[in-house]
């Protein structure tokens, strides 16, 4: 199974719907199979006395509250329809994430078949509960949480009959440091939840959506941007066009280097096999009639004659013809 890639556009298009399908055309243009963005309401999720967060203030240092800096950030909820279908039209596939009850119930009417769940919202159970009741596929994303945190998460989910539950691990934190990514763990929440698992990767590079993979991660999320340059809260932290077209053929590189696991020679070293596996061959120049023993064969390349392991069934017998030394030994002639 192809690892799923997400191309997160989140809020940085920047509250415009023209930016947002040129985030669109990226994510195709790049090789990515879905890209995601943030449905909301500023005030359904955020109060007026709430403070940006630290890695917001860093990247837009604006004197404003969150809510003022959300409120800039937001599209019509008719927009995303749009966006959806400027989606199919692309081939690409549409996700959402919603921050409350109202958006959670217009991409329900959207029929989107999967609903990425933010990190903010893994202690939110009111919540948790209208989202598995939806019976979509839930993509949990786990910043800022503790293991046990994301198990009562699952187990609100799970309460509600829905089963199709996936959970991502994630740092909230804009870029990650390398030392905070802490891969291990992910494969810690697939042991434990024994479901599948993915990377929200918030770092500036690429090392570590190619290790995720390696380490079984199913599906990989990464900001994008059409310009780090641009204002916003996330675009320092996002991937511009040539960054994340390289960044999705990695990942599809890595996929190709893990194969299918099965231990097996490869076409090409059948071939190979053929001149460098070794042969049972004569040890000395051997007239016909001579007894093959132990003091008198070799094992040599080329690969295509008796292999080493059958000399025991030839100890013992005559050979029919006169052999030179290092020429194989074959069936025929004993």
């Amino acid at each position: 199974m192809s690892v799923l890639i997400i191309a997160e556009a989140g809020v940085n298009h920047n509250g415009k719907l023209e930016i947002a399908k040129k985030l669109i055309d990226m994510a195709v243009e790049c090789g990515a199979d879905a890209i995601k963005f943030q449905i909301f309401k500023a005030e359904e999720s955020t109060g007026a006395f709430a403070e940006k967060a630290e890695y917001q203030k860093e990247n837009m240092p604006i004197q404003e509250s969150q809510l003022d800096m959300i409120r800039k950030l937001e599209l019509p909820f008719e927009e995303f329809r749009v966006l959806q279908n400027y989606c199919n039209e692309k081939g690409i596939l549409f996700i959402s994430t919603p921050d409350g009850t109202e958006s959670l119930n217009y991409l329900v009417s959207l029929n989107l078949p999967i609903i990425k769940i933010g990190s903010t919202e893994v202690s939110n159970v009111e919540f948790l509960k209208q989202l598995g009741e939806t019976g979509r596929e839930i993509i949990l994303s786990t910043g800022m949480s503790t293991l046990g945190e994301v198990e009562k998460a699952i187990n609100v989910l799970k309460s509600t009959g829905n089963e199709n539950i996936k959970i991502m691990h994630c740092v909230t934190d804009y870029p990650t440091a390398i030392e905070d990514v802490n891969l291990l763990a992910m494969v810690t929440m697939r042991e434990a939840f024994k479901v599948p698992v993915g990377l929200s990767d918030h770092t500036m590079g690429f090392e570590a959506g190619i290790a995720a993979v390696a380490l079984g991660a199913e599906f990989i999320e990464k900001h994008i941007t059409l310009d780090r340059e641009m204002d916003g809260p996330d675009h320092k932290a996002s991937m511009p066009p040539n960054e994340f077209k390289q960044f999705v053929k990695l990942i599809r590189n890595t996929e190709k280097l893990l194969g299918d696991g099965i231990k097996k020679p490869t076409d090409k070293e059948k071939v190979i096999m053929r001149e460098v596996r070794r042969s049972i061959v004569a040890g000395i120049d051997m007239q016909e009639g001579t007894i093959i023993g132990k003091n008198n064969v070799d094992f040599k390349r080329p690969g295509y004659g008796i292999e080493p392991e059958m000399v025991k069934h030839l100890i013992g017998r005559k050979i029919k013809r006169d052999i030179k030394k290092d020429e194989l030994i074959l069936w025929d002639d004993i």
